[in-house]
């Protein structure tokens, strides 16, 4: 686990990711309010797609917020971060591919790169950046919500609405979180 007292000068990425409602993005919060309380220069992205909660702020489902920046493209980052100490990333799997070397460049130039976001779509596929981002990261953390069926820890999120499209905003009406047993037996239906 990355200590907060090393030399804050030298670029890393961190990931935080799991299925829906694990907590990625209260850790995701939780880095970031420390990075404050440690005098650093800290700004949030999220992509602008990602109104559920709020348009602006970057929302956990526990209602624990932090004002963030919704920007269209992961390029423009790298244009509103140049003064930043560290960079937080809400909803990764949302962004392109672009986002890998978005992340990339910032940590180069010395910037702690801290990206939450679902490792999976509802299928069960890998998710948009999530792997190439997963791979270049000096540290991933993964983790877990509550099976709603059984009880074990849960890495999928489940969808129970009736639609096809691969990016569904959504909540607790749209999604349940399944371990690898529920959920292949809910998918072989």
């Amino acid at each position: 686990m990355f200590q907060e007292s090393n030399n804050l000068s030298k670029g890393r990425i961190e990931v935080i990711c799991g299925s829906m409602f694990s907590g990625k993005t209260e850790e995701l919060i939780r880095r970031l309010k420390r990075a404050r309380i440690a005098q650093q220069r800290v700004e949030i992205y999220k992509p602008a797609i990602d109104t559920r909660y709020s348009e602006e702020d970057v929302v956990s489902h526990d209602a624990n917020s932090i004002s963030s920046t919704p920007v269209e493209s992961a390029r423009s980052i790298l244009l509103m971060a140049s003064e930043a100490q560290v960079v937080g990333i809400d909803e990764a799997q949302f962004f392109d591919v672009s986002l890998v070397e978005v992340c990339n460049e910032l940590a180069n130039s010395g910037k702690r790169v801290i990206i939450a976001g679902l490792d999976m779509d509802y299928k069960g596929i890998p998710f948009g950046p999530m792997p190439q981002l997963m791979a270049i990261a000096e540290d991933v953390t993964k983790v877990h919500a509550i099976c709603v069926k059984c009880g074990n820890l849960a890495q999928f999120s489940h969808r129970i609405v009736k639609n096809n499209e691969r990016v569904l905003l959504g909540e607790q009406e749209d999604y349940e979180p399944l371990c690898r047993e529920c959920f292949n037996k809910t998918e072989n239906k």
